[in-house]
């Protein structure tokens, strides 16, 4: 599976932790979109790249991160296609793929700390989509685009 990943300069760190959790998995290839430093940066032109990847096919799913994760998670649902869920939580992480195959996942850097995060993002990774009554909603949401 590839992961695309990007974040502005509030969650640089958490970004980097982050990338350390999904390298535990040998079947993700991680692909880093930025920011890669502490200066200032926007947040929907992050959204945007990492998103670009996951609609495009490039990439099976993205995780975009802010300091607070709303905004970031705000511009990531302006995207079509995307189903962005901001998870502070392993129980809404796991709701978020079992029951809205949410195909982005946002977190805030000055948020979550760095234990809670890389729990949050293996629950993320490993849970499946349940699909029966539950894809009827998605198709619903998705619906809402048009």
């Amino acid at each position: 599976m590839r992961i695309t990943i990007g974040s502005d300069h509030g969650a640089v760190e958490l970004k980097e932790e982050v990338k350390k959790v999904l390298s535990e998995f040998s079947d993700i290839d991680i692909n880093d979109v930025g920011t890669f430093g502490k200066e200032s940066v926007d947040y929907p032109d992050i959204a945007e790249k990492v998103c670009a990847e996951v609609t495009s096919g490039n990439s099976e799913r993205g995780i975009v991160l802010c300091g607070t994760g709303i905004g970031i998670s705000m511009a990531a649902n302006k995207i079509k296609g995307i189903r962005c869920a901001l998870c502070n939580d392993v129980y809404s992480a796991k709701k978020s793929r079992e029951h809205n195959n949410a195909n982005v996942l946002a977190m805030g850097g000055r948020v979550v700390g760095f234990g809670p995060a890389g729990e949050i993002v293996r629950a993320w990774i490993t849970t499946e989509f349940e699909g029966g009554r539950h894809a009827r909603r998605v198709n619903k949401i998705m619906a809402l685009e048009n």
